[in-house]
């Protein structure tokens, strides 16, 4: 049986989206999700599944759609996908940059845009740099006001799909934390 992880969108940010984990979890068992385990408070969840992944994210909507007002945007991938995607590393010619914050933004259905790369937005310190099937990779340096630009609308604006968006450290850890067992 797949394991999967899903990466909700607007969830415990800013004061939108408020759940507790608790309630998460019960819900996405309500949705037929067996060994449901989250991951920090940002709507990261890890669970598995026999269903086929459309019927995940439908069921998936239904409950969570309940539990928070109205269904969040779902960016779901297996635990395979995502380990695949962390050894592969698309971030190593970054890594010597100590000031810069590396992210990826997980499409949650096919781009209907497909712009040339880098995307740069200099004012916010962004470069989306490359993209696969269903993830973009960002590099966000501090901007002229030494703040740090967040890249999820630049992605959706460009790419006309919605996304969300996680730390490349959050990404790295989520699977460290699906390969675990629960409680270690």
């Amino acid at each position: 049986m797949p394991t999967y992880i899903a990466f909700l969108r607007a969830v415990n940010v800013a004061g939108h989206g408020v759940v507790k984990m608790e309630a998460l979890r019960d819900a996405c068992a309500a949705a037929g999700c067996r060994n449901v385990r989250t991951y920090i408070q940002s709507g990261n969840v890890v669970f598995e599944s026999p269903a086929p992944e459309p019927t995940v994210v439908r069921k998936l909507k239904a409950e969570l759609g309940r539990l928070l007002g109205k269904e969040p945007g779902i960016c779901l991938r297996t635990l395979e996908e995502i380990a695949q995607l962390v050894e592969q590393d698309p971030f190593r010619a970054f890594q010597a940059e100590k000031s810069v914050k590396l992210y990826v933004a997980f499409l949650a259905e096919p781009a209907r845009a497909r712009p040339r790369f880098p995307l740069l937005l200099p004012k916010e310190g962004l470069e989306a740099f490359a993209m696969n099937d269903r993830e973009v990779f960002i590099v966000s340096r501090p901007n002229p006001a030494g703040s740090y630009g967040f890249p999820n609308a630049l992605i959706e604006r460009e790419l006309k799909a919605p996304a969300t968006t996680r730390n490349w450290n959050t990404v790295a850890k989520i699977v460290k934390f699906a390969k675990s067992e629960p409680g270690d």
